[in-house]
């Protein structure tokens, strides 16, 4: 049990430092610096415009349409490191399915950019 219990040291070790060491920062910047906030960083949300009196109030559709084509043109770039990485080990058919998937991924970002989604009027 003393050998499994000693595996798991240089992660508890990590673990204690990091926790350690975020402290040490917030602590040092909170000191290093005067603090002078504005009425404007402490007002309830940063978001560019007031809040409303309504929380049910509606947002418009394109906060929602931009997140979404970030999320989904995000997971596009996290799907080509891997691939990348293991390009030598796939072959050429990883690269050939790689390049059908950003084929149908830049179809719909040009059929995006027809619609007008990347607008901001």
């Amino acid at each position: 049990m003393d050998d499994l219990l000693r595996e798991y040291l240089p992660i508890m070790i990590f673990i204690g430092l990091v926790v350690v060491l975020g402290v040490v920062f917030i602590a040092a910047s909170f000191f290093a610096v005067e603090q002078h906030p504005d009425a404007e960083k402490l007002s309830t949300y940063e978001c560019g415009f007031e809040p409303f009196e309504d929380t049910r109030s509606r947002f418009d559709v394109r906060f929602y349409l931009v997140a979404l084509l970030f999320i989904i043109f995000d997971l596009e770039v996290a799907f080509l490191f891997p691939w990348a990485v293991t390009l030598g080990d796939t072959g050429v058919f990883g690269f050939w399915s790689m390049f059908i998937f950003l084929g149908v991924l830049t179809v719909g970002f040009v059929y995006e950019w027809k619609k007008g989604a990347l607008e901001w009027e």
